[in-house]
């Protein structure tokens, strides 16, 4: 058999025999080093393979990485797969912690087991070949060795804590699903013994950062606490817009333990610290956005979160890219007492036969889109499709109609995040208000003209007539420029141009364009008449 010369010029296999030229082991090792950085630094991380076949090019034997319960994670490509089961016994002495390593023969070939941890039960590396590793080979493999068991270490402890941040995202997740079905009691219990602080808020922001799809797991992971959560906040992904990065924070929080809000304050107002971050943030990243809503109770995340969008919507057009939200008093809000919940009670109660998970979608189906809310619930979207199918029945409405979903939407807001249908023994008797008689008091109207103002004359072309056409298209941006002979980008345009003078988002979150459909209404506009 001829010479082959190895990689690194430093040995030659003769006769199946490593034979070492001129003490290059120490070269050797540095090699190993740099694989061993190589392979802890990778990104996929290198698999053990590659540097079980490294020392094969440099020893002339085969190698296997065995686990403690003596299957092999990683061989060398010349490895014999058969020669494990006559070394069961010798393999169960180390694994074990009986032996440290030893030396035997099988299949007529020398082989050498040798532990790579102290700790038993623990993985060994199997060394196979026709003559057993001079002393510098057997070095080089014991310290490869060494390097495999360190890297093997280091990725396990690396999937562990990845197994970790998902598992802590996908509680963030469920926690704040739950708020935004108006149903803090639900969040507690899926936190028992391990609730945030948010869960103990009276109040809360929400703050919505427009940003790279790709910053929104980092930067949920950046501020996060030792418990998975943000102290006094939550920060989660939006499932429904990938550039959505959304912030719960509480607003009735102290100063924290060890210091004041890092001195940041608006208005005179001192700031939560994740409040001065997501600031900062936008300061210094010139494709952010930040729209932050008013205060709310923490069973109205929802309507917090809404708000977040309209003042996102608006920083999106501002120079420092950041707004908070300054809108009037809601619709819900102005409409009289006790009429209106009398209305929205009699609205909903078809609903209270239906299954939780029914009332849950229709909650969020008014304002999310319903492959947004399969991902918001975890279900498939067939099985939304299925639920608002049976709350249409109920109802009489045909939920793909933006006026029902509009209606819809204003009396699960008069209803509030309490429950709903109110209890049998709560309804009044005989016929209720209805919605236009609800609409046709000052307040409302007053509300209305506040809101269309912006717009001017809603029949002259520019952004006041795409924005009524549109609606009674059926906020269809084709069908509205069909009508108006226009294109769909044109529309769309004038849309943006309207989300500014109005301060609502139209073309992201629904309960901007429900806003719209009502004060048309009120102002005698109504779509479709």
């Amino acid at each position: 058999m001829g010479i082959r010369t190895h990689e690194g010029g430093g040995t030659a296999v003769r006769n199946g025999r490593i034979e070492w030229r001129n003490g290059r082991l120490d070269g050797l090792l540095t090699r190993l080093l740099m694989e061993l950085r190589r392979y802890a630094s990778a990104e996929p991380p290198t698999e053990p393979e590659q540097l079980l076949n490294w020392l094969r090019r440099h020893t002339g034997s085969e190698f296997a990485l065995v686990t403690d319960t003596g299957t092999a994670e990683a061989v060398s490509d010349g490895f014999p797969h058969d020669l494990l089961d006559p070394l069961r016994p010798a393999l169960a002495r180390v694994t074990g912690g009986a032996l440290a390593a030893v030396a035997t023969q099988a299949d007529g070939r020398q082989v050498h087991v040798e532990a790579l941890e102290t700790r038993a039960p623990r993985p060994v590396l199997v060394t196979a070949g026709d003559a057993p590793l001079d002393r510098e080979a057997a070095a080089l493999a014991s310290h490869a060795g060494s390097v495999i068991a360190v890297a093997r270490r280091a990725h396990q402890a690396e999937r562990t804590a990845r197994g970790y941040q998902d598992k802590a995202r996908q509680l963030r997740f469920a926690v704040f699903t739950a708020l935004m079905s108006g149903d803090p009691d639900l969040a507690r219990r899926m936190t028992t013994g391990a609730v945030p602080r948010l869960l103990s808020a009276t109040r809360v922001r929400v703050h919505l950062l427009h940003c790279a799809p790709g910053d929104r797991d980092r930067l949920a992971q950046t501020y996060q606490d030792t418990a998975g959560y943000h102290g006094a906040g939550l920060m989660v992904p939006c499932p429904v817009h990938p550039h959505h990065f959304i912030c719960v924070l509480a607003d009735d929080e102290g100063p924290p333990e060890g210091g004041p809000f890092n001195g940041a304050s608006l208005d005179g107002v001192p700031l939560d610290r994740h409040d001065a971050t997501l600031r900062r943030l936008v300061l210094s990243n010139p494709h952010y956005a930040l729209g932050v809503s008013g205060p709310h109770p923490l069973a109205a995340t929802a309507e917090a979160y809404a708000e977040a969008g309209h003042a996102l919507a608006v920083a999106r057009n501002l120079p420092d890219r950041v707004a908070d939200y300054r809108g009037r008093l809601p619709l819900a809000r102005l409409l009289p007492r006790p009429a209106a919940p009398a209305w929205a009670g009699a609205f909903l109660d078809p609903l209270a036969s239906a299954p939780k998970l029914t009332s849950d979608i229709v909650r969020l189906a008014v304002s999310v889109s319903r492959s947004g809310v399969a991902r918001l619930l975890g279900i498939s979207r067939n099985t939304v499709t299925t639920h608002i199918g049976r709350a249409e029945a109920l109802l009489g409405l045909d939920l793909t109609d933006v006026r029902a979903r509009a209606a819809l939407d204003l009396a699960l807001s008069v209803a509030g995040s309490g429950p709903w249908p109110p209890a049998r023994g709560r309804r009044p008797e005989g016929p209720g208000p209805s919605l236009d008689a609800l609409l046709r008091t000052g307040a409302a109207a007053t509300w209305a003209a506040d809101l269309l103002k912006p717009l001017a004359d809603l029949d002259r072309p520019g952004p006041g007539s795409t924005l009524r056409v549109w609606i009674e298209a059926n906020t269809d941006a084709r069908e509205a420029g069909r009508r108006l002979g226009i294109s769909r980008n044109t529309v769309r345009a004038h849309l943006r141009a309207a989300e500014s003078l109005l301060n609502r988002d139209l073309l992201t979150l629904t309960s901007g364009v429900h806003d719209v459909v009502h004060a048309l209404r009120i102002a005698g506009a109504r779509p479709g008449r």
